[in-house]
């Protein structure tokens, strides 16, 4: 395990300290949580992104035309 010093302007230390209090973890343990949860979603969207020059768009349009033509059920109806 790794060691930083790690420099908080004081009102950002002080929010994390009460938001550590609050969820009953170390401010520690809520960094760390909090630089797993930024490093998980900019790694998601380069793998996205990876994927996504994968497609191919008359793939998907064939595959799109294979889908029934019929109203959704009520209860999934997206909202107007």
């Amino acid at each position: 395990m790794s060691s930083i010093s790690l420099r908080l302007p004081d009102s950002l230390h002080e929010q994390a300290r009460k938001l550590a209090k609050k969820e009953n973890v170390s401010i520690n343990q809520l960094i760390t949580l909090a630089v797993a949860e930024k490093v998980s979603a900019l790694m998601t969207e380069d793998y996205l992104e990876e994927r996504a020059k994968l497609g191919n768009r008359k793939k998907f349009e064939r595959a799109m035309a294979k889908v029934a033509k019929i109203e959704p059920e009520k209860f999934d109806r997206l909202p107007s």
